[in-house]
């Protein structure tokens, strides 16, 4: 397989793709552009999954949240189309540092949370599920954990995105 040429529109889109994820990674709870389409898609998990009981319909935020971008990045995948899936792929990797934030506040509830019903009854998705499942002093450890899978993923988008923005010649 021999290299034919840089493909330079992909190639600069995937260092924008490099400063955005630095940007997302070096302060989490700062406003991605992404965060206001994931928490939609994180709301309405919340009512797919409502369905299913109230703690599947409390993860079923953050599981929608993940299942769309990975989702998408599974599509492009499938249809051989590598390059747009390093860039779907960013966008999971930008969820994992959202949701980094919120599991990290499971503890201290600070953040400002939305409801689709709205009201006094608004349940901390994360706090819930730690209480749950017994571990919610381990807080800081998941949300250090989540964040640097999100680190890990955004790393491999840009690496994915770079490598496929490179043709080459796939008849040999």
């Amino acid at each position: 397989m021999n290299l034919k040429k840089i493909n330079y529109p992909k190639a600069g889109f995937t260092v924008l793709i490099l400063i955005y994820g630095f940007l997302c990674a070096r302060d989490a709870s700062e406003a991605g552009m992404l965060d206001r389409v994931n928490l939609v898609i994180h709301e309405a998990g919340h009512l797919l999954f409502g369905w299913f009981g109230e703690f599947v319909m409390v993860i079923g935020g953050t599981v929608g949240q993940l299942f769309v971008p990975v989702a998408f990045t599974v599509y492009f995948f499938i249809q051989r189309d590598l390059y747009s899936s390093s860039v779907s792929l960013l966008w999971t990797g930008q969820n994992f540092f959202s949701i980094s934030g919120y599991v990290k506040d499971a503890q201290a509830m600070a953040l400002p949370l939305v409801s689709v019903g709205g009201g006094e009854d608004t349940i901390h998705d994360w706090n819930y599920i730690l209480s749950k499942v017994g571990i919610l002093r381990w807080d800081q450890v998941i949300g250090n954990i989540v964040y640097l899978m999100g680190v890990i993923i955004i790393t491999a988008s840009v690496i994915w995105g770079f490598y496929h923005s490179i043709e080459r010649d796939e008849t040999e």
